[in-house]
């Protein structure tokens, strides 16, 4: 009598997330999950997808995303699936939308508001909402830090208070109850830059007893980040749980070269405590515009700007001159506004993105007018251009550095590998033609290569188009998880 399933993919080469040397077989799904690997040549199923030629490899799991607010106003989650994700990390850099009801709340908050975002009084609020309204891709989510602070305190530009503290560290209980896989910081930013080291401890106090992760955009990412790396590592370990530092990289021209020094204190801080990390395989950042970044660029494009929406896509210094002002007197003249900022050496990038702790993540802006590339082209690029091309490292490598290493740092249980009783998020594609085709001109286009996208066993994507289908699950932290699971 032959197996039954839900869906059978058939004649694939499966790399399996865990660094494994590829196999040729077929997966059966049933029920969401994976129910065999090997050759099922006699099984049936009710749907089949021949994969012949194709890689099939776990969803790819985009470590670092600012996806909050995408979740909901495109619950297909496009630029996305095309790329072959099927589950994002959201709230990174201090930003969550949760907890915090806000009209106009300040930068970086704003990169992703759309004037009435923030409206979730607490995080399981939040959550449930999510939950309730499914995308096509699964979620896991953080708190942020700063969006803590503007909820509890009176004036950003000062340490807090005692009182203060106790009420971040209230509402970072909270989430992390609800189901936050942990706690983000973005000292780089101004809001919270002025936070000390002890109110960042005292508010992430709560994390080593829900098991979450400390998350940072870290305070400086050039001269003084040997610093911050520091002052990362002091906070983990005081906290007793494991760090992850978001979008590694070494800016401005006098640090060129310093991946090397800082690798070299990762790997030390890891003989100690559990530290890892994700980049993006680009030499240009994207955030808010700021002009004390313009001396670490070789150019800036503007991603939007709401007082002049007309110069997005534009370079700063083309707008300057049309303003009639320096590029650093223009600065609050199309603030509120976002720029990608050339700022890196391209041997850093790879060096980095080599390292063997390091995940991937795009750290797109989904709401940008013209976001960086990296929201559209990240995953497919890592495959491409650093794998194919330039051969950095083996395809199994990169495929774990996207799924296995990713779900084993962020506790996303039974996700991450392609092994029976795993969740069923698969991605097909073509080893030979894969690649980014999103470009800082053209940052919205399609990858190539991307054959199908399976979520927890549905097909969200397939011939170059969304499904429809969404889902996509809630993947929430702990003992919020069990009593998900539970009910």
């Amino acid at each position: 009598m032959s197996q039954h399933y839900d869906l059978l993919i058939r004649n694939a080469l499966i790399i399996d997330g865990a660094r494994r040397p590829r196999f040729a077989g077929d997966i059966g799904v049933r029920g969401g999950r994976i129910a065999d690997i090997g050759q099922l040549q006699q099984a049936r199923a009710e749907c089949e997808i021949d994969a012949q030629g194709k890689i099939a490899a776990p969803g790819f799991i985009d470590a670092h995303t600012h996806d909050d607010r995408l979740l909901g106003s495109d619950p297909a989650m496009t630029p996305k699936v095309s790329q072959g994700v099927t589950s994002v990390i959201t709230g990174n850099c201090g930003i969550s939308l949760a907890p915090l009801v806000a009209a106009s709340p300040p930068p970086p908050l704003d990169l992703i508001d759309d004037g009435g975002a923030f409206r979730f009084p607490d995080f399981a609020s939040f959550l449930e909402e999510l939950e309730g309204r499914p995308a096509a891709t699964n979620v896991a989510c953080l708190v942020g830090h700063t969006t803590l602070r503007v909820a509890a305190m009176s004036r950003l530009d000062r340490a807090a208070t005692p009182e203060e503290t106790a009420g971040m560290q209230a509402m970072a209980r909270e989430a992390l109850a609800a189901g936050a896989v942990g706690l983000s910081t973005g000292t780089y930013y101004p809001p919270a830059a002025h936070a000390t080291t002890e109110e960042i401890i005292a508010v992430a106090q709560p994390l080593k007893a829900y098991g979450g992760r400390y998350v940072t955009h870290m305070r400086n990412e050039d001269d003084r980040i040997v610093e911050s790396m520091e002052e990362t590592f002091r906070i983990g370990r005081e906290l007793g749980v494991p760090v992850i530092i978001s979008h590694h990289k070494v800016q401005g021209p006098r640090n060129r070269g310093r991946s090397s020094e800082t690798l070299a204190l990762l790997r030390q801080a890891g003989e100690r405590q559990s530290v890892c990390l994700d980049c993006y395989p680009y030499a240009a950042s994207s955030t808010i515009l700021r002009a004390d970044r313009i001396a670490l660029s070789s150019r800036i494009l503007i991603t939007w700007s709401k007082p002049h929406p007309e110069f997005a896509g534009m370079e700063l210094a083309k707008a300057a001159e049309r303003l009639g002002v320096s590029q650093e007197q223009a600065v609050p003249m199309l603030s509120p506004a976002g720029g990608i900022y050339f700022s890196m050496d391209e041997t850093d990038v790879q060096r980095i993105l080599k390292f063997d702790e390091t995940m991937v993540g795009s750290d797109g802006l989904p709401h940008d007018v013209k976001p960086h590339p990296r929201l559209w082209g990240t995953f497919p690029r890592v495959f491409g251009h650093y794998c194919r091309d330039l051969k950095l490292f083996p395809l199994e490598t990169a495929i774990y550095k996207m799924t296995g290493l990713t779900a084993r740092n962020f506790g996303l249980k039974q996700r991450g590998l392609l092994q029976p009783g795993y969740w069923a998020d698969i991605t097909l594609f073509d080893a030979e033609e894969i690649g980014d085709a999103a470009s800082f001109d053209a940052p919205t286009q399609k990858a190539r290569g991307i054959d199908s996208v399976i979520v927890n066993g549905v097909p969200v994507w397939r011939e170059g188009r969304s499904t429809g289908a969404r889902p996509g699950r809630l993947l929430r932290a702990g003992a919020a998880a069990e009593r998900a699971a539970g009910n």
